[in-house]
């Protein structure tokens, strides 16, 4: 093989011994070289130590370990994110695992096409007995050159499936410590207005299954008070992508920053209630009528009072619920 650039690959890990060697083996399998793996312990308490020390042992070339208490995925893969050298950068998360031939196929890609800062793939979703059930999961099959407009309503790819020029990586500044962080990361890439290519071939798979440290299993008004400040940066970072005010995704977006709106005013968060609902208003083009007959009932009648009128509008805003699964384990 002609000598190449190092792949960094990033992978947080709390308490899965066993997923976690998948993980990596995954990574060391890769028919590519030169890489980097850098699994970054998050405060484990069970046998994860053992079995990164044992790998690290076996592959002192080619894994690093690096410990940390518990932070937190994001945190973790900031961390290794710092620690990473290579000229690409590969996230992975415990519980997922890479195709042999994911890092060749990108990277090919890459070098083919320079004006290109980020290659994906297809990525395959299974249940947690491996039981395959979407040979594309999410929109990995489709060939997009660019994060948005689709990154304005949904997450269309996963954590594993890109493979990043370091440039892009190190641009879009730091993971962030609330959710939806991989998100958020992204969507401060889009608004770079990278280039992306498809590199053809299945390169990834995902692992569904139902676990007590899942994020998706814990409150849902953290996550909607996390969302509350996620959703005014998403806006911010389409809007530098040069997403139009008119596209369907922007319509979508408003129709779910209105929804959320509506659920903090059932929470008692009035203040942050109010402030998506100016951001709803502000990027409608449709719908425009049913919003400003909220926010006047809001305003005469109160938060408590229009909360339940909202719920009459739903069947003609809609949910607003953009396609995204949701899935972000509270430590990888």
């Amino acid at each position: 093989m002609a000598e190449h650039a190092l792949v960094s690959t990033i992978i947080p890990v709390f308490n899965r011994p066993g997923m976690v060697r998948q993980a990596v083996e995954s990574v060391l399998a890769q028919t590519y070289r030169p890489i980097e793996i850098l699994v970054v312990n998050d405060g484990s308490t069970d046998d994860t130590p053992k079995v990164l020390a044992e790998m690290q042992a076996a592959h002192p070339g080619e894994i690093r370990v690096l410990n940390q208490r518990n932070l937190g995925a994001a945190a973790a893969r900031e961390r290794g994110r710092q620690a990473a050298t290579g000229a690409y950068i590969q996230y992975l998360d415990s519980d997922d695992w890479l195709l042999p031939n994911k890092f060749v196929d990108q990277v090919a890609a890459l070098e083919a096409h320079p004006e290109c800062a980020i290659a994906y793939g297809i990525s395959m979703a299974c249940h947690g007995d491996g039981t395959v059930f979407a040979t594309a999961s999410r929109r990995t099959g489709e060939r997009l050159d660019a994060l948005f407009p689709a990154l304005l309503v949904e997450r269309w790819w996963h954590t594993h499936t890109p493979l990043f020029r370091r440039w892009i990586s190190d641009a879009a500044g730091p993971w962030l410590e609330y959710r939806p962080e991989d998100w958020d990361l992204e969507a401060r890439m889009g608004a770079l207005r990278p280039r992306l290519i498809h590199c053809g071939s299945t390169v990834s798979m995902q692992r569904h299954y139902s676990s007590p440290d899942r994020v998706s299993e814990g409150s849902p008004a953290a996550y909607l008070r996390h969302e509350a400040l996620f959703l005014p940066r998403l806006y911010a970072c389409a809007v530098l992508a040069g997403v139009s005010p008119e596209c369907p995704e922007m319509q979508r977006f408003s129709r779910w920053v209105f929804m959320r709106a509506r659920d903090l005013d059932g929470l008692g968060e009035t203040k942050t209630a109010g402030q998506l609902l100016r951001l709803a208003r502000f990027t409608a083009t449709e719908n425009g009528l049913a919003l400003h007959f909220y926010a006047g009932l809001r305003r005469i009648m109160g938060p408590g009072f229009s909360v339940r009128i909202a719920a009459l509008l739903r069947g003609i805003l809609g949910s607003g619920r953009p396609n995204e699964s949701r899935r972000h384990a509270r430590q990888n």
